[in-house]
């Protein structure tokens, strides 16, 4: 009887997780599912995920979805109503500088990579303030040294960076070689609704930047350079998204 129970969620249980994922304002793990139910009652796994799909096909062309990120599930607004909910807010946000999103998108697709390195590629020196940034919003950490004279840092992206734009693992980051823009990607970490992005250091990271380092882009690869820097007229940050989880990342 407990086995036919688990296999085919009710409705009761589709129910208890919507509430909960409408509830918490945060992913949460199939263990932080379970612990909904009275140990006798508890659904195993499989059925968890089973009443999970369930309730994401129900809500068919509705506003909402639900999202399996890194952390866990979390139900959103669905990424194309960003705009109109963006409206919610009267303040025009302000927007992450290319020099950040080009630092971010080289620790993610290059991990583990040096400050050194990444100034290889972009050709510019990297501003402080733009690492300081990203470690502030936990979205890269410092994974390692490389072993070289000076123990350089090796940096690498965080669970709390796949969260927040709606990845399960980098391997959900679309090619390299498919981005021919910064709106490409920019768009490409803007999937997901979420709170209007702000960069404390955008304002500033442009001007403090200088080319010391233009030597050594000679020896990056040309195709990252291209899809990182190749489009003078692209769009330096992204377009507001909307929120749907009640506090920022």
């Amino acid at each position: 009887m407990s086995d036919e129970r688990q296999s085919e969620p009710s409705e009761e249980i589709r129910n208890i997780l919507e509430a909960a994922l409408l509830a918490a304002g945060r992913p949460l793990s199939l263990v932080d599912l379970a612990q909904l139910f009275e140990e006798a009652q508890r659904p195993d796994a499989a059925t968890l995920r089973a009443a999970l799909a369930q309730l994401n096909e129900s809500y068919g062309a509705r506003a909402l979805e639900v999202k399996q990120t890194a952390a866990g599930y979390r139900l959103q607004v669905r990424s194309r109503y960003s705009a109109v909910i963006g409206r919610l807010w009267p303040e025009r946000p302000q927007r992450y500088s290319r020099a950040l999103l080009e630092t971010l998108a080289l620790i993610a697709y290059r991990q583990p990579i040096t400050r050194a390195e990444i100034e290889a590629v972009r050709g510019v020196v990297v501003n402080p303030n733009i690492i300081k940034t990203l470690l502030e919003r936990q979205w890269i950490r410092v994974v390692g040294h490389r072993e070289l004279p000076g123990r350089p840092e090796l940096l690498g992206t965080t669970r709390e960076f796949l969260d927040y734009f709606g990845l399960r693992g980098l391997d959900e980051l679309p090619p390299l070689a498919e981005l021919r823009s910064l709106g490409e990607l920019d768009a490409s970490f803007a999937q997901l609704p979420g709170l209007p992005l702000v960069d404390v250091a955008a304002s500033e990271s442009a001007a403090a930047e200088e080319p010391e380092v233009a030597a050594r882009a000679a020896d990056a690869s040309a195709e990252e350079r291209d899809a990182l820097t190749g489009a003078a007229g692209a769009d330096e940050g992204a377009a507001m998204v909307a929120a749907s989880r009640g506090t920022e990342a």
